[in-house]
């Protein structure tokens, strides 16, 4: 519950995730195949989207693409080095 609940608050910080990602991704820190990694799961998600919930269903179906995205985007925000964190404050 606690990590859904996260997530929901992930959200809301959304504007601060692109001056983030262009950051995290010209970073010289983070590892060359780290940074491949996610870019080849965002392409492979964007070509190929796994639905939880299937898109004709109003609303309900753009929630599990949402839900996706803020997984990712937690997970290498977990993964970024803490000064770029900080300097997002993204904690």
């Amino acid at each position: 519950m606690k990590r859904m609940l996260s997530r929901i608050f992930l959200i809301f910080k959304i504007k601060r995730f692109f001056p983030f990602l262009i950051d995290y991704f010209l970073s010289k820190e983070v590892l060359f195949r780290q940074k491949i990694i996610y870019i080849l799961i965002f392409f492979t998600y964007l070509i190929l989207p796994f639905d939880l919930i299937y898109d004709y269903i109003p609303l309900a179906g753009l929630v599990d693409d949402v839900f996706v995205l803020m997984f990712l985007l937690q997970h290498l925000i977990k993964k970024a080095p803490p000064h770029l964190r900080d300097t997002h404050k993204l904690n």
